[in-house]
Formats: C-alpha cells, sequence, structure tokens
C-alpha cells in the first residue's frame, strides 16, 4: 500500500499566515461574523420554497403533464442549487455556529439524494486534502474508463472525443451518484487512501435515507399521480438529467480546467509545497463578478476561497477573493479565475480534448513508490 501524501508544514507558509491574518482582520475590523448572514437566511429560504413549491405543483397535478415536465426540469436543478448553497456550507460546519443547525441543513442532502456521510469521507475529508492527486481524489473520478484526464490513465480510441460525449455523462451524474457512487464509496475497502471503517449505524443510515429518496421520488409520484409508468419515467430521467448537468458541469470547471494541475507524488510520495500553495495551483474561480453566478452556483465558483477557508460561509467569498488574489499575487503564487461561465466551460472543453489526446505514460514509467 503507498504511504499517506504529506505536504510541507503549513506553518512554514508565508503566504498562507499573511492571508489568514488578512482575512481575520477583514471580519474582525468590520464586526462581521464569518457564519451566514441574512442576505444567505433568504437565499435558503428561496431555494426550499422552490423546492416544495416545484414538489407539491407536481405531485398535485396542477397543471398539464408538459408544464409538470417544466417543473421536473426546475426541480432537478433547485436540488443541485440546495446541495451547492445549503446542504455545501452545512456539511462544512460554515453555515452556523451552531452544531445542530449545520446538521439540521445539512440532512438535506440525504432528502436530495446522496449521502451525507460518505460526502463528509469523499469531499470533506480526501478532495479537500488531496485535491487534484490522481490515484488519491476520489472527485477525479468523473466516470471512470469513459473519461480520461491523466497521461497515467489508460487511453482508449474514443477517448479523443471526450471532449464531445463527456458533457452528456455529466447529465447522468446524479443518477450514478444517488444509485450506484454512494454504495460504491461506502463498501469499497478504501476511497483513495482513505482505509474505510464504518459505524454500525451509518449502514442503517445509507439504506434508510436512499429509501426516503426513492420513496419522495419513485415510490409515491407513481402512487398518488394519474400518469403511465413511461410518463413517470420521463419525468423521473428529466429531473436528474437536468440535475446531474449542473453538478457535473459546476464541479468540473473547478478543478478540470487548462489553468490547473494534477500533481504526480515525488518518489517519497510528498508534495514538495505547502497545503495552501497547493491549493492555488489546484483549484479555479469562474464568473466571481456574477451575482447570478454566485447567487445560483453557491460559493462554488469560488473554488479557491473555498478551498483555503471551508469553514467560512460562502456568502463571504466575493469579498475575499479580493485579499486572496492580492495576497497570492504578492507571493508569486497563481490566481486561476475564469471571468466568465463561458471561458470556465471552453477551458475544460480545451482539456478534455487535450487530455483525451495525451500519449499515455506507461505505469512502469510512473513516479509513484509502493511503501
Amino acid at each position: 500500500m503507498s504511504q499517506t501524501i504529506k505536504f510541507i508544514d503549513s506553518k512554514n507558509s508565508l503566504f498562507f499566515n499573511t492571508l489568514r491574518k488578512r482575512v481575520e482582520h477583514y471580519f474582525v475590523s468590520n464586526n462581521i461574523s464569518k457564519k451566514a448572514n441574512t442576505a444567505m437566511a433568504i437565499k435558503t429560504a428561496v431555494y426550499l420554497l422552490f423546492f416544495v413549491g416545484f414538489y407539491a405543483l407536481i405531485i398535485t397535478e396542477v397543471f398539464s403533464i408538459w408544464v409538470s415536465l417544466l417543473l421536473a426540469v426546475g426541480l432537478g436543478m433547485t436540488m443541485a442549487f440546495i446541495g451547492f448553497n445549503i446542504c455545501h456550507d452545512a456539511l462544512h460546519g460554515s453555515y452556523s455556529s451552531k452544531s445542530w443547525v449545520n446538521k439540521t441543513l445539512g440532512f438535506l442532502f440525504n432528502i436530495i439524494g446522496a449521502n451525507d456521510y460518505v460526502w463528509n469521507i469523499t469531499h470533506n475529508q480526501i478532495h479537500h486534502t488531496y485535491t487534484n492527486i490522481v490515484g488519491h481524489d476520489g472527485d477525479l473520478e468523473v466516470a471512470p474508463g469513459m473519461v480520461r484526464i491523466s497521461p497515467s490513465e489508460e487511453k482508449k480510441s474514443f477517448h479523443k472525443y471526450q471532449h464531445i460525449y463527456a458533457f452528456m455523462l455529466y447529465s447522468l451524474a446524479s443518477m450514478s451518484w444517488f444509485f450506484r457512487k454512494d454504495y460504491l464509496k461506502f463498501f469499497q475497502k478504501s476511497i483513495g487512501k482513505h482505509q474505510n471503517k464504518h459505524p454500525k449505524i451509518q449502514y442503517f443510515n445509507l439504506f434508510f435515507y436512499k429509501f426516503i429518496y426513492y420513496s419522495l421520488f419513485i415510490i409515491i409520484p407513481l402512487v398518488v399521480m394519474d400518469i403511465t409508468w413511461w410518463q413517470f419515467a420521463i419525468g423521473f430521467l428529466a429531473m436528474n438529467f437536468a440535475e446531474g448537468l449542473v453538478l457535473g458541469l459546476v464541479f468540473q470547471l473547478a478543478h478540470l480546467v487548462e489553468q490547473t494541475t494534477l500533481p504526480e507524488p515525488e518518489e517519497n510520495e510528498n508534495i514538495e509545497e505547502a497545503w495552501a500553495e497547493h491549493q492555488l495551483r489546484t483549484t479555479a474561480n469562474f464568473a466571481r463578478k456574477s451575482k447570478v453566478a454566485t447567487f445560483l452556483c453557491g460559493g462554488l465558483n469560488f473554488q479557491v476561497e473555498h478551498h483555503l477557508f471551508p469553514k467560512i460561509c460562502h456568502i463571504h467569498y466575493p469579498v475575499l477573493s479580493e485579499i486572496v488574489k492580492e495576497t497570492a499575487l504578492e507571493h508569486g503564487l497563481p490566481y486561476h479565475d475564469n471571468e466568465t461561465f463561458y471561458s470556465a466551460l471552453k477551458s475544460h472543453y480545451n482539456f478534455l480534448k487535450k487530455a483525451g489526446n495525451a500519449e499515455q505514460v506507461l505505469p512502469v514509467e510512473r513516479i509513484a513508490v509502493e511503501a
């Protein structure tokens, strides 16, 4: 088994020490909490009202079946936005200083289909530590075998077209996540280099919470609605395709673009730089000047700030981004920032095209050491 990757002690990072002092000064001098504010509470209420409203209108069949189909698309997108804006912050503990508030809002993750416990392992613990490190960061597994992101992965003939078909695969993201990924991650022996050993209650929670999701979005609609099975199937797929596309695109634009790196471990399997500097090299922002993008993406378009300060509510990221950018450039470090959603999308497209055509590095040539 490979050793755990280690970074240079962040206490020795002049950049991160300076940045933390400046960020702390911003909150103290302005007497502002690092957690959610009124604007965040309003945003939360808006998304939850849309979620309940869309669901109720569909189930009660107030409108024609064609309007209900559009509502299903809206519901799927809203579920993705709830994940971005509410659950993501809550599960990081950045929504509120009260743990019960974070726990309650984080529970919504289970309602919209994902599993909060598995997410904590795969995202909070692993992705945020080993960002963009192939073989360690489980979030890089976009569509194993179908989408190639590194020269160290086997190159197949169809990969040269992945910059075209990958976007269709993203539409399957939520279906794969809710029906396959959570189970796979939970029951495999390890996630990256993290050895799985779960409390017994989590075995029950996994299946119980999944049953809640399946009941809300499959069983109840089939029982109470006056529709055929194939009409339900079209609506369910439309909801998930919309949700999956939103999830897939937003997550990929933050890490798999032309500017970011996919570092290979050195022979001792250490990253020869501080963790904070590593985050700057492997993470990218997009459309940070767009209020619409920020409202919809829940600060995931400020991925740099989120990775450096995951315990701070995303509602503060627009202001913090200027502090982070200035400090990074002062220390000669990169600050990856695609100005618009379109430019980020184009960069991801180019990344996929290059990765799909890159010459394969054979396993014997990879720089890695088995412990």
